[in-house]
């Protein structure tokens, strides 16, 4: 009797492939709601009626959900371990150089290790300012 081997399993996990399956998903229902919103302007145009307030409407939506979904994310604290005994980047290394001002790791880490944010962060911080939330 022949043996036949096995199909390797898939090295992706599957809540991976949920999340891209639940993103593509909510992408077709906005790219699905903004063909049917193109189509349904030049009918509405015809009757005379006003979609600038449904065009409105539907981006005060969208900006309302958006700030819904990011908010939490821009102030959900990066490291799980800060303000703890056994947060590794605590561990702060400095060093000088002859006259020169002593250089060390709690510059970049140190913020992080406070418990910072995302909006807390030097440059990314500034950056996040645009996106609603």
């Amino acid at each position: 009797m022949p043996s036949h081997a096995r199909p390797k399993p898939s090295r992706v996990p599957r809540t991976l492939l949920r999340a891209g399956l639940v993103i593509s998903a909510a992408g077709a229902a906005l790219a699905a709601g903004g063909a049917a919103t193109a189509s349904a302007a030049p009918a509405a145009a015809d009757r005379g009626t006003d979609t600038g307030a449904a065009a409105s409407g539907l981006t005060g939506a969208l900006l309302h959900s958006a700030a819904g979904g990011l908010g939490p994310v821009k102030n959900l604290q990066l490291d799980p371990l800060a303000n703890t005994s056994v947060d590794p980047l605590a561990n702060a290394v400095s060093t000088q150089i002859a006259d020169f001002k002593p250089v060390g790791t709690e510059l970049l880490t140190g913020t992080l290790s406070n418990g910072a944010a995302l909006k807390d962060l030097p440059l990314i911080g500034q950056v996040t300012r645009v996106l609603p939330g």
